[in-house]
């Protein structure tokens, strides 16, 4: 007898976990110099509009096929047209991915929560980030040996893993984002209040939000707002169609959606003020330009922040620690997401049992991200990175739009998500999915593409860019129409669907 699919324990506990999974790392080290480098407040025109025609409809989109068709992201696309399953395990397989160079950045972040208390990067956080924390390689092809504290952080985060997702979703999942979500924004709030008090806090502030009207006509500003929108919502990653299928029969989707959406985006915002009253900290006492200062990714998180609270004082430890421990939360209630979109399709698809899968996937993972904490791991994170966001999420959204828009028909989610939500979507949710949301991801597609033929991402060799980034691309494709033509376990493809 087939087992009660489980369930949220509230509307609210699948919001703070679509929420927890939506808010990660680039919320707090992506966003802000992406506004910065945009246009500043202008950049809030492209960046409000792709919210609505392609981060809301799509959340929508994966709200209401998961809650259809009451499954993981490759058993909801199957039982919508079993010929397009391999849509489905493609990004359940992007997830795990994810996960494995994931777990070696919130490593990192663990390593420096302990370095922050003694400013142990000293001097020069620079060459203490490459030389003596990583240990970096010369080239991608020359591994080096394993770097010990980081290969510890990536078991720690692993074993974090495993055990929420083994309690299950209720239990585990929901309880954990009850607590690390609001602790996070709070830790945020704290050093947002902190930072706009220092001096040179405005300069920061007016450097980020001075709207460069001029920006807001160039199509390149225009790809950024829906590629940020688009990666930030932790859609075609398998998350949300998952999570979405854990849902009471009687959930109000849309109004879901919105929620979502707009929670994600005023975590965005605040990051943003605390980052560049920081920044601009950082270039009153060097009396410098902000943009001298200003930069993303890692680079600001583990070499110029570092170096920026070594100049605090005692007030750099604390504002250090807890930034550190925000990317820490951040990280883990987005990697539990993903550990949940892999296990939920391997569960679903063979019948295991649940604790069986997740101690298996942790077990896996932890080896496959063994690699990682080698001395070219950075390199690996990199390569992978760019290819699996720029090609392998973008394809994956890309398709799913003409799947719903053009197989299943926009109408058919429409309707569902509708009947039981208060807040109902027009056609206008229609013409997202079938043309504006495809279309703005196919232009991304294409001027990734041409970008790279143009020359090659980073200055790195063909050889590695063809092993590390197309290789694991195309292997993610290879495996995801091989599992598609194994028969599914105990008649899953005929089992419910909700109607409308």
């Amino acid at each position: 007898m087939e087992q009660e699919r489980e369930q949220w324990g509230s509307k609210m506990g699948f919001i703070i976990a679509a929420v927890g999974s939506a808010v990660g790392l680039g919320n707090i080290w992506r966003f802000p110099y992406l506004v910065y480098s945009n246009g500043g407040g202008a950049f809030l025109i492209p960046y409000f509009f792709a919210i609505f025609t392609a981060g809301i409809p799509l959340l929508i989109l994966e709200y209401g096929v998961g809650h259809k068709f009451r499954g993981s992201t490759p058993l909801s696309i199957a039982k919508g047209n079993k010929k397009w399953e391999w849509l489905g395990w493609w990004p359940s397989i992007n997830a795990f991915i994810i996960l494995c160079y994931y777990s070696m950045i919130l490593s990192w972040a663990i390593n420096y929560l302990r370095f922050s208390f003694f400013k142990s990067w000293g001097s020069d956080p620079n060459g203490f980030f490459y030389n003596n924390f990583l240990n970096l390689s010369s080239s991608p092809f020359q591994l080096g040996g394993i770097v010990f504290v980081i290969l510890f952080g990536i078991a720690l985060l692993w074993g974090v893993n495993w055990f929420i997702c083994f309690r299950g979703i209720k239990s585990g999942i929901e309880k954990v984002n009850k607590v690390l979500l609001p602790v996070l924004i709070s830790i945020m709030i704290f050093i947002v209040i902190k930072s706009v008090n220092l001096e040179g806090a405005s300069l920061g502030l007016n450097t980020l939000f001075t709207p460069d009207w001029s920006m807001v006509l160039k199509p390149k500003v225009w790809v950024a707002a829906y590629g940020q929108v688009f990666f930030s919502l932790s859609i075609a990653m398998g998350i949300m169609m998952t999570y979405s299928s854990y849902l009471p029969k009687k959930t109000d989707i849309n109004n879901s959606a919105f929620m979502t959406a707009f929670a994600n985006c005023g975590f965005e915002f605040l990051c943003s003020i605390g980052v560049f009253s920081i920044l601009g900290y950082m270039a009153t006492i060097q009396n410098v330009s902000v943009g001298e200062v200003a930069t993303s990714g890692i680079g600001l998180a583990f070499i110029v922040f570092p170096q920026i609270f070594s100049t605090m004082g005692v007030i750099g430890n604390v504002i250090g620690a807890l930034f550190f421990l925000c990317l820490i939360f951040a990280g883990i209630t987005s990697s539990v997401s993903l550990t949940e979109a892999a296990a939920a399709a391997i569960i679903d698809k063979f019948g295991f049992e649940r604790k069986k899968v997740i101690t298996i996937i942790c077990i896996v993972g932890f080896l496959l991200s063994s690699i990682f904490a080698t001395g070219a791991g950075l390199y690996f994170l990199d390569i992978i990175d760019n290819f699996i966001n720029n090609y392998g999420i973008v394809v994956v959204g890309l398709l799913e739009a003409i799947f719903i828009g053009y197989i299943i028909k926009p109408k058919t989610i429409r309707k569902h998500t509708n009947s039981i939500s208060y807040f109902k979507i027009g056609k206008w949710w229609d013409l997202a999915i079938k043309y504006i949301t495809p279309g703005m991801l196919l232009f991304m597609l294409i001027q990734s593409f041409l970008t790279e033929l143009k020359s090659p991402y980073e200055g790195y060799s063909v050889w590695a860019l063809i092993l590390y980034g197309w290789g694991v691309v195309g292997f993610g494709i290879l495996v995801s129409i091989l599992i598609s033509k194994k028969p599914w376990e105990k008649n899953k493809l005929s089992s419910e669907v909700l109607d409308a």
